[in-house]
């Protein structure tokens, strides 16, 4: 529980550069020393990120996501979304897998990972976020549960400008209990994709919409229900760590806050009752 500070051993993973250039090569050959030791060409497991204009930001997910703990087989795979800057000089530069998705969305870029997985399972993650070691390990120990088809997981923020630990403590722990009442009735609401597995055979089957739109991840889950259960994964050992970037294109704190709120409380009701079948592909936002 980090109230005030984030966790010390996120701080190895933050590369503080502001271009692919700068970066060292040394930096380079340290993550793929480990992805050499950890990655696996017959995989059980694929973590897919999409990504947009991360050139910097995709070392940081992909060195943690090197330093995992699991003992299980995995692979990365990376689809760059059309990106305009020099993302794609950076995944060239790891030894990794990547694709080039030149429709715009996260649906699209999704969809062509699972596509390319040759995993069993697929756990989603972001391309700005950083991952604990024990990530992995306690997403498949839910998701290969018999009856699951997929997973979520919960998040925590880095501190930034305007929005410091304490402040994201609180917001997290809202976030928290909301997904407790949404989870019986609604968990897809819950899932997102900086921290989200399923079964890749199901993935294929329903599939991700295939335009940009917000809540593609949220969508596939609805879709997965019909197959089996959704599982919350709790765990703080578990959680990712983001920078509050989207939070701080909304505002203020308080306006962030005040507006969750009011949305929350607005659509109280319908966590109690599930959500209608409907066409997840063609259906909009509310």
């Amino acid at each position: 529980m980090y109230i005030f500070s984030s966790p010390s051993w996120i701080l190895k993973y933050r590369h503080e550069y502001d271009s692919v250039e700068r970066v060292p090569q040394e930096v380079f050959d340290n993550i793929n020393k480990k992805l050499d030791t950890k990655t696996s060409p017959t995989p059980k497991v694929t973590v897919a990120i999409a990504a947009w204009n991360e050139e910097v930001n995709i070392l940081n997910c992909i060195s943690s996501i090197a330093d995992t703990s699991s003992s299980v087989p995995f692979e990365i795979v990376v689809v760059n979304n059309n990106s305009t800057d020099k993302t794609q000089t950076t995944l060239d530069k790891l030894h990794i897998r990547s694709f080039f998705q030149p429709v715009q969305g996260c649906g699209p870029a999704r969809q062509m990972g699972q596509e390319n997985a040759r995993g069993e399972y697929i756990l989603l993650a972001d391309a700005d976020c950083i991952y604990p070691n024990g990530w992995m390990d306690k997403m498949l120990e839910q998701l290969t549960q018999p009856g699951v088809v997929c997973v979520y997981g919960r998040y925590s923020f880095i501190p930034d400008n305007g929005y410091p630990r304490w402040k994201l403590f609180l917001l997290e722990r809202l976030k928290d209990v909301i997904a407790e009442l949404r989870h019986y009735k609604r968990p897809y609401l819950n899932a997102f994709g900086i921290s989200m597995g399923y079964v890749k055979k199901y993935g294929l089957e329903v599939g991700f919409v295939n335009y940009q739109i917000r809540g593609e991840d949220g969508r596939l889950c609805f879709d997965l229900m019909k197959y089996g259960k959704i599982r919350q994964v709790k765990s703080d050992q578990a959680r990712p760590w983001t920078p509050p970037r989207t939070l701080q294109l909304e505002g203020s704190f308080l306006k962030v806050l005040s507006k969750r709120i009011v949305r929350e409380t607005r659509r109280f009701g319908s966590m109690f009752v599930p959500h209608p079948p409907h066409d997840t592909k063609t259906s909009k936002n509310e």
